[in-house]
């Protein structure tokens, strides 16, 4: 079985609330990409459009593997799009405010999974009629982990206040899609690290030339340097471990409650459990669980059953609540909120049929809405897995 990531197999696309008129002082656009990260493909709009990425505004990262579509905002931006490279940008009118994640009513999908085997149509379906009757845990996918490297998370290292460790994994890490210059920029960086001026001299003006200066200017002053990486790039790094924290606590909660019910399916960090079955009472408690991001900023009440799960998780790195934040940076802090333990999936449909690419095989086209904020390809894992 082979899970198909392309423009003809994977599609999605945010279901929006507003409606663009002819006033206010926010453009509106609708942004169609393939092969590109949400971020990756703004920079590149701000470019042709001769814009400062600070005036977008936008809702949800989506795959570099999808052919996906999304709305944003740019204040005072042109009343023109742009089509190259894989990206395209509509532009659809004005309105008032800016566009977030507020405008999203849910994320539309359809996913076709390829080269199944035909014995296994009866377990598949089984599993579709469980993720239609019970949804999914609502963790947060591999997607959302893409700037770990080596299994070391950069926040982890912030909040300790090892901002030169942090730097120099943001800085030099390997990462599967770099392009050739950038592959070329973090081997500069990795050989002369700590030789700020041969660094300067050596790498091409840009984002990472910019912070090396920064530190040869400021003799190493690894706090003010983090502070000056691109803002998108923080926002991933304290949002990865913040997920994976989140991550660990909801897996915690489903060990110690739906305990015979589970099964494990593979995330890139490691496996978690899933429920296969839940009594009413179990699936009434988990709909109705939210459980928050590991913040200093959160102030739970007295009694809140959630605080010491959630401070047993933080524990096991050697943390506590009041540890979740980067001092002496304001620039940087993690975000506050909680998030439902449960992703309701809506619409399910299946459609089975013969894979024309794999003679004898058959292949899967599922069609599904999912709440923002939740992982499509985690619905094919509970699915397939």
């Amino acid at each position: 079985m082979k899970i198909k990531q392309s423009p003809d197999d994977f599609r999605v696309e945010e279901v929006t609330n507003i409606i663009p008129s002819d006033v206010g002082s926010f453009a509106f656009y609708r942004l169609e990409k393939t092969g590109w990260t949400t971020p990756d493909a703004l920079q590149i709009v701000c470019k042709r459009l001769k814009i400062d990425l600070r005036r977008v505004s936008y809702a949800g990262l989506k795959d570099r593997h999808a052919h996906t579509r999304q709305y944003l905002t740019i204040h005072n931006g042109p009343p023109r799009g742009m089509d190259q490279e894989a990206i395209r940008l509509d532009y659809l009118g004005r309105v008032s405010t800016a566009y977030t994640s507020v405008g999203i009513r849910c994320n539309q999908f359809g996913i076709t999974v390829r080269d199944i085997d035909e014995a296994r149509t009866s377990e598949i379906e089984r599993r579709l009629e469980v993720v239609s009757r019970l949804g999914v845990p609502n963790y947060f996918d591999d997607q959302r982990f893409g700037s770990v490297a080596g299994g070391e998370f950069i926040a982890a290292h912030l909040v300790r206040g090892r901002f030169e460790e942090a730097l120099r994994l943001a800085l030099t890490a390997p990462y599967a899609f770099d392009r050739a210059e950038q592959k070329h920029e973090k081997q500069i960086l990795r050989d002369h690290w700590g030789e700020w001026a041969a660094c300067t001299a050596a790498l091409p003006r840009g984002h990472a030339w910019g912070v090396v200066e920064y530190l040869r200017i400021r003799n190493g002053d690894f706090r003010g340097a983090v502070a000056r990486l691109r803002p998108e790039l923080r926002g991933l790094y304290l949002s990865a471990y913040q997920s994976h924290l989140w991550n660990r606590t909801l897996a915690r909660w489903l060990d110690k409650h739906a305990t015979g019910s589970l099964r494990r399916i593979m995330l890139r960090l490691g496996e978690v459990p899933l429920a296969e079955h839940l009594s009413d009472a179990t699936f009434e408690q988990l709909s109705a669980l939210h459980i928050p991001l590991a913040t200093s900023r959160w102030k739970p009440e007295v009694g809140d059953a959630r605080l010491p799960l959630v401070e047993a998780i933080l524990a096991e790195d050697g943390l506590t609540l009041r540890d979740m934040q980067v001092r002496g940076v304001r620039e940087l802090f993690f975000s506050r909120g909680d998030r439902p333990a449960l992703a309701r999936v809506e619409a399910l449909t299946p459609a089975w049929a013969d894979d024309e690419r794999h003679p004898g095989r058959r292949k899967l086209a599922l069609s599904f809405r999912l709440p923002r904020g939740s992982y499509a390809t985690l619905v094919v894992k509970a699915i397939m897995e």
